[in-house]
């Protein structure tokens, strides 16, 4: 009877290893937590095509939405640890999330093997063209002053939008008006028309507004200037150094991958990140690329413990300060 279990355990054994050294052997599903052709999405698509490549398998894109991402996320989290399922996260889903969603079913931190960072996108503070203040500086000073007339419009609880701008409020102490809306589309259209002041977005989405004229940028939140708005300062050197955040996009797989599966998709992001058409489409983008030493899935694991060191205080203050 020994033997026989031995015998199995055995052949299981090495039929694990295996499949680990075929792995993959059909397509993988990366799965994005929100909509068809919004900034996690595309960069999704953009390391997706030479990932492929890489693999050997094509590594196919299925949009899971709800509940500002986390609904993917916590699909995605409970699929078979084999590599076949990788997901999109970003500063959202896994920083912002457990102070936003009671009841969350994962735990940024724990329930997922990194694999790494594939992109960050910059925040930029913006405001409607009419709005009189000409320098961050002025800007504060007028939100503050102005308190709850001054209106904030972000893409709803647990978007990219309402979180750094819940970070910002805290940081210069002003209490604006939020305006909630369904995506950033729509906001984005209403900041155009005038119709609300200001709001915090993902430099994807507001550079051809910025650029256009449609409406004004007051700061981008990095440490240097961005390629794709050159006349943007800083926050740093508009006044406001505290305030840097990205809205950093990173691929995990659900927790307990076999470490081969796990090296084979490390490997596969990190030619993705080296592709020099997938890295020109981000920094067009306006996204940055991130360097060797935050690419990596250790780096990725401590990116997620700090940010939701970051997150949890402010937006939890937020949510108590609300009426």
């Amino acid at each position: 009877m020994r033997t026989a279990l031995a015998i199995g355990l055995l052949s299981a054994l090495a039929a694990f290893g295996a499949a680990a050294d075929t792995y993959p052997q059909r397509p993988i599903t990366m799965v994005v937590p929100f909509a068809a052709g919004g900034p996690t999405d595309v960069v999704a698509r953009i390391v997706a095509e030479p990932m492929s490549r890489a693999l050997g398998q094509q590594v196919v894109i299925e949009n899971v939405t709800g509940a500002g991402g986390t609904t993917g996320i916590t699909r995605a989290s409970q699929a078979a640890p084999d590599g076949y399922t990788v997901m999109m996260g970003h500063m959202g889903t896994h920083g912002a999330a457990p102070a936003l969603f009671k009841g969350l079913k994962y735990d940024p931190a724990k329930s997922f093997d990194p694999i790494g960072l594939a992109a960050g996108t910059p925040i930029v503070i913006v405001a409607k063209k009419s709005l009189p203040a000409e320098n961050l500086k002025s800007f504060i000073e007028a939100l503050k002053s102005g308190g709850a007339s001054i209106n904030q419009a972000h893409a709803g609880v647990g978007s990219v939008s309402h979180s750094t701008g819940i970070l910002f409020d805290s940081l210069v102490g002003a209490k604006p008006t939020l305006v909630v809306y369904r995506g950033t589309g729509p906001a984005l259209n209403d900041l155009v028309a005038g119709q609300v002041d200001f709001m915090t977005d993902q430099i994807v989405n507001v550079a051809p507004q910025i650029s256009g004229g449609t409406i004004k940028a007051y700061a981008i939140a990095t440490p240097e200037r961005s390629p794709s708005l050159p006349d943007v300062p800083t926050t740093k050197e508009a006044g406001l150094p505290e305030y840097e955040v990205s809205a950093w996009n990173a691929v995990f797989a659900p927790k307990g991958l076999p470490a081969d599966v796990r090296a084979k998709l490390v490997a596969a992001l990190d030619t993705a990140l080296k592709d020099p058409s997938a890295r020109k489409r981000i920094l067009e983008l306006g996204g940055t690329v991130p360097k060797e030493a935050e690419a990596g899935p250790d780096a990725l694991q401590k990116l997620v413990e700090s940010e939701v060191a970051r997150w949890t205080p402010v937006l939890r203050s937020a949510a108590e300060a609300t009426p």
